[in-house]
């Protein structure tokens, strides 16, 4: 017997063998959680600023991977912003430009590519898109905008009613599928909150969080909006444009209604018989206190200011809070089973938000508080912890960044970057200006388009208001003086409107008449 050949051929077996292996795991393809929440300000999350609330859930992603200090959107509006980030197109690409198109569910998006390359992949929770959801082996949504308590959901494409706080549903619901998945599949869920949108309804338990916080008036609470015509047909205010009851939620059965915004009365008492008679008692509870509030302050210009500003804050932070506990719930899942390691884990918003600065809430405008979105990756396999980015990136990147972590090529269609290479070199060549457009028509909002570079902004607002504004963000960084025109910023200003057309035939954007 040759024991030479026959140990030889022992010892190539093994070579061979952990050769294979390491192979193996050099091309496993790793899980992807995608958590996105509605209307999210950045300013609402501790990692970011630590004076409104303390999120230390959401915290731990930026903790253990990247925070982008410059994440912004492409159009800061529901809708468009979820077919962005399904495309990795801007929104005359992908067919939605505002809240009333229908999403084409036959295009190219990443679930589908996902799907065809050996990913088992899911959506809970928000989609808003009208159509339903393809790409996905499992989908269970909420119809529209959804409601908080007790809501439809369209699963598979039957219609379910849930009994539960939605931001808690959302969660119960992804973790099952989680748990039921096959697993000797990567997975990609996308789990979507519909919270913290608007009408800021938070869960029962979370009725008196804040109850003890004091909230001052933003700096530019009292903006005059002097040199920014835009801003002077908005119909966005916290002091002049909120509903009473759907957003301070004063039923107001007896008050004199003259002076008072109602914006959708109806809907504030369609949304509150969803509850159980014990949730609408612990509700009326709660909340009995405001209308003597609003009874003692109303009449008193500065000190009703102050009173609608801290009911905004206080409904609003406790919907984050929900959101927050939800993130840990699904990051000790993570941990507990072992996925964690090979889990890449990415937290964002839809769009940024504003909590009162200008005066403002909601979002659609190119100002900082809107175009910028909260955006967070984990994957300890390949992100440092602690690690941050102060570079240009926009939910136009997603799409390619997920499909480059799925070790997948990007389709040449889409239009971002891989956000890989920002967490992977410290000397990434990187883009120096983003591109933005807002389409859609409402709340006295004009549409615009502009660009913003790592110093300077440049709007131009078009149809009903035909305006221009440019700002100075290193030395005016809450946009109160419109430098356009002005003779000192003269070539900086005709520089960014050469880089805005260079912006706009890149992304095959057509320029408004």
């Amino acid at each position: 017997m040759n024991f030479r050949f026959i140990f030889s051929s022992l010892l190539y077996g093994l070579f061979v063998f952990f050769l294979s292996c390491s192979s193996k795991n050099e091309k496993q393809q790793p899980n992807i959680l995608f958590i996105m929440s509605d209307d999210h300000a950045y300013q609402a999350i501790s990692a970011y600023n630590d004076k409104l609330i303390h999120t230390p859930n959401i915290d731990k992603i930026a903790e253990q991977g990247i925070i982008y200090n410059k994440a912004f959107v492409t159009n800061s509006i529901c809708a468009p912003s979820r077919a962005v980030i399904l495309t990795g197109k801007y929104s005359h690409l992908n067919g939605v430009k505002g809240n009333s198109e229908v999403f084409d569910g036959s295009q190219q998006t990443v679930p589908k590519l996902l799907q065809k390359n050996g990913y088992q992949t899911a959506i809970v929770g928000k989609w808003h898109l009208k159509s339903h959801p393809t790409g996905f082996d499992y989908w269970n949504v909420l119809p529209g905008q959804g409601d908080y308590y007790n809501p439809d959901f369209i699963k598979q494409g039957k219609d379910t009613v849930y009994q539960g706080y939605v931001t808690e549903l959302i969660t119960k619901l992804s973790l099952d599928w989680l748990k039921k998945r096959k697993k000797d599949q990567p997975f990609f869920l996308m789990m979507h909150h519909k919270a913290p949108h608007r009408s800021w309804m938070p869960a029962i338990k979370n009725l008196a969080l804040f109850d003890d916080k004091d909230f001052p008036l933003p700096d530019n609470f009292y903006d005059s909006y002097e040199g920014r015509e835009a801003l002077k047909t908005q119909k966005l205010t916290v002091k002049d444009h909120m509903d009473i009851r759907m957003d301070f939620k004063v039923p107001c059965n007896d008050c004199d209604t003259s002076d008072i915004n109602f914006w959708a009365p109806g809907e504030y008492w369609r949304r509150l018989d969803r509850l159980t008679p014990e949730e609408r008692k612990q509700w009326e509870e709660s909340y009995k206190k405001e209308e003597t509030e609003f009874l003692e302050v109303k009449d008193d210009e500065t000190k009703y200011d102050q009173w609608k500003f801290r009911r905004y804050m206080e409904d609003y932070l406790r919907c984050i809070a929900s959101v927050d506990e939800s993130v840990g719930e699904v990051l000790q899942f993570l941990n507990e089973t072992g996925l964690d390691e090979n889990t890449v884990v990415i937290y964002t918003s839809d769009q940024g938000f504003y909590l009162g600065e200008h005066g403002l809430f909601d979002k659609r405008f190119m100002y900082e508080e809107a175009l910028r979105t909260p955006l967070m990756i984990k994957y300890p396999k390949e992100i440092d912890k602690g690690a941050s980015s102060g570079l240009l990136v926009q939910n136009l990147d997603i799409a390619p960044t997920i499909l480059d972590l799925a070790q997948l090529e990007k389709p040449g269609g889409m239009q971002g970057k891989s956000l890989r290479e920002t967490w992977k070199s410290d000397s990434v060549k990187w883009r120096d200006a983003i591109y933005y457009h807002f389409y859609e028509k409402g709340w006295g909002v004009p549409m615009h388009y502009g660009i913003r570079t790592d110093r300077y902004k440049l709007i131009h607002y078009y149809g009903e208001v035909d305006h221009w504004e440019l700002y100075d963000l290193q030395n005016d960084p809450a946009e109160m003086n419109n430098l356009y025109g002005n003779v000192d910023y003269k070539e900086i200003q005709q520089e960014l409107h050469i880089r805005l057309k260079e912006l706009q035939q890149k992304y095959k954007d057509s320029v408004p008449d």
